[in-house]
């Protein structure tokens, strides 16, 4: 279970000390889908390159029809021996007594890293690994899982052993049998019911049931499929997908559950449990393999990228100065300090040292595309508009299956009221590429309405509803659903069945189809407040106050008592105007002052007058 820092799924937190000058020439080997660079040999790193193609070949064979390939290559850093992979490794791992690591693997919208330590020990030292990567495989998927079956199939595969002439999947982890033996199994309605907000999820007494439970039925389920040769998993991914509830799509799929229940414990009970075993070498093309030794300046740079991915920003940084003493214009040092100051908020540095990146590597793609999420952030986008259109079609010309950098392009021509269906195609290509991406159809949901298509907007939330269970997204979706019926009964009781006025989509949406896409990790934030009643107020808006990253607070005056509203992030509110064209663009934190408004808010529960904002609509 991970923590998401705005788009990056991290497994740790951090800071220790830098690598060392390196006494040997770090090498790198490409694969059509990964990158792997190791301060060991190229033997090595032939060999490790291989083996994560064959691995992404074995899953590909078990799920033909899921998406295993991101736009972007996973980056391996195979390190050879323990010191210099503690140099990299984040510092919570680094206490006395911690869980010695061979493996991790760190995901993120615009790169994916996986660090190794080539000289771990045990049976399966890269179980982390392949547990994250059949997460990061089933995130790109077009097909939702249910959380037992996604944490289900982790476990089994994690396990996973890639030989010459085999592999073997889903050897029995002796833990998991002995802690089901001693403990009752949950009933599996509840099984299927656990989602991420479920105590059963985040509990640890009632965490790790559900762990060992989801991968024994999963196990089960796996072998009953190779000796029955039909397969219930696929019937019942096929089922939730199309909006069976789990519990009747598990009936369907796998029979009567008092049954299956009973044959649950008794296969737990067995003395041993099977394995698969797949006969056959997994083949790859070898000769696709470029290998090259890097200079000590770029490994120094990835080095510290990679530091920077997993919050050890001093070491990150200190690495970074050291590198750009020698070489002022790295572009991959400019591009990682880009990265900090984004984590920081700090948006025109950050836009600054994307622009200095992308004139040393202007065929970068990720460059451009951060540089031009900084140069929005950074505010003046009159002013570097041209800049800005043409870094993000560089972005999707250097990598057209790079879906934030077609759905930013389509947000931005939104915003110049421009090229509308052209950005309508980029976000469709968008969702086609991460069907599951809900901010995607939000996004196209906004541009619907821009295009005069309210009904084709409110079926497009209507279908971002049915993908997601979190509160604040569904909260989202269901004020823009409001907003988009509220105005569109107005029209109507004009004669104008047409949705929405131009001028008020711009100010409800400029705002958040930029932003739905953060661009990447910054430290975890606090935790929610727990949300009261959905309450309604209207009044004056005074003492506005935004500080970094994006929160805010203010007031609202009105009644017999002032309220006290914030917001964590205010570009997820929605904003509108009633009755009245605005005659620019809105500007939340400088442009609310002393403005009329009827804001919807969730109530606090420890206090009546302050309340967390869902969405504001200004009056004349």
């Amino acid at each position: 279970m991970f923590l998401r820092s705005f788009a990056v799924f991290l497994l740790f937190v951090a800071n220790a000390t830098v690598a060392s000058a390196k006494s040997d020439p770090w090498v790198e080997v490409r694969t059509p889908r990964f990158i792997v660079i190791t301060d060991s040999t190229e033997r090595q790193a032939r060999q490790v390159a291989e083996q994560f193609e064959r691995m992404r070949a074995a899953f590909h064979r078990r799920f033909p029809g899921a998406q295993v390939d991101a736009a972007s290559p996973i980056i391996v850093l195979a390190i050879r021996d323990t010191n210099n992979f503690r140099a990299l490794e984040p510092e919570v791992y680094l206490a006395k007594g911690a869980v010695e690591l061979g493996g991790l693997f760190a995901r993120s919208d615009e790169k994916n890293y996986v660090l190794l330590r080539l000289n771990a020990e045990g049976k399966h030292p890269y179980a982390t690994v392949y547990h994250e990567y059949v997460h990061f495989i089933f995130s790109h998927s077009g097909q939702w899982l249910p959380t037992w079956l996604n944490e289900g199939l982790a476990e089994f595969y994690q396990t996973m052993e890639i030989r010459d002439k085999e592999v073997e999947i889903g050897e029995p982890d002796i833990n998991n049998i002995y802690f089901l033996r001693r403990n009752r199994l949950l009933p599996l309605e509840t099984l299927f019911a656990v989602d991420q907000k479920s105590p059963y999820y985040h509990e640890d007494n009632k965490a790790n049931v559900f762990y060992a439970e989801a991968w024994a039925l999963t196990h089960y389920l796996e072998i009953r499929t190779r000796h029955d040769k039909v397969d219930p998993i696929l019937r019942y991914v096929d089922l939730v997908n199309n909006k069976v509830d789990p519990v009747t799509a598990a009936t369907t799929a796998f029979g009567n559950l008092r049954a299956l229940e009973k044959d649950l414990n008794v296969y737990i009970a067995q003395p041993t449990l099977p394995f698969l075993t797949n006969r056959g070498a997994i083949e790859t093309d070898k000769s696709a393999f470029k290998a090259r030794i890097l200079t000590p300046i770029e490994s120094d740079a990835i080095e510290a990228d990679f530091l920077a991915y997993v919050q050890r920003t001093k070491d990150s940084r200190e690495l970074l100065d050291r590198i750009l003493k020698q070489a002022p214009d790295n572009a991959s040092a400019h591009e990682t300090m880009g990265l900090l100051a984004t984590r920081e908020g700090k948006w025109q540095d950050a836009a600054d040292a994307y622009e200095l990146a992308a004139k040393s590597d202007p065929q970068n793609y990720l460059i451009h595309y951060s540089y031009a999420i900084a140069a929005i952030r950074a505010g003046g986008l009159a002013n570097r508009a041209a800049q800005i259109e043409s870094s993000l079609r560089a972005a999707t010309t250097l990598s057209p299956d790079f879906a934030p950098a077609l759905d930013q392009l389509a947000a931005f021509y939104v915003q110049q009221a421009r090229n509308l269906d052209e950005a309508y195609k980029l976000e469709l290509r968008a969702v086609q590429l991460e069907p599951r991406n809900v901010f995607y159809r939000m996004n196209g949901a906004s541009l619907l309405v821009r295009m005069r298509r309210p009904d084709d907007a409110l079926a497009v939330l209507q279908t971002a509803s049915q993908m997601t269970t979190d509160p604040a997204q569904l909260a989202s979706i269901q004020s823009r659903r409001e907003g988009i019926e509220r105005s569109r009964a107005q029209m109507e009781q004009h004669g104008q069945q047409h949705g929405v006025s131009a001028a008020q989509v711009r100010t409800t949406e400029e705002l958040d189809v930029v932003e739905e896409q953060p661009k990447v990790d910054q430290p975890v934030a606090e935790a929610e407040p727990v949300r009261g009643p959905r309450r309604t107020a209207i009044g004056i808006l005074s003492d506005v106050q935004c500080s970094s990253p994006s929160t805010m607070q203010l007031k609202l005056a009105g009644g017999a008592k002032t309220l006290l509203l914030r917001t964590r992030n205010y570009f997820k509110v929605v904003y509108s105007a009633s009755n009245f064209t605005p005659s620019e663009n809105l500007n939340p934190c400088t442009d609310l002052e002393k403005k009329t408004a009827k804001v919807e808010y969730f109530e606090s529960t420890t206090s009546s007058s302050e309340g967390q904002v869902i969405s504001i609509e200004l009056r004349k």
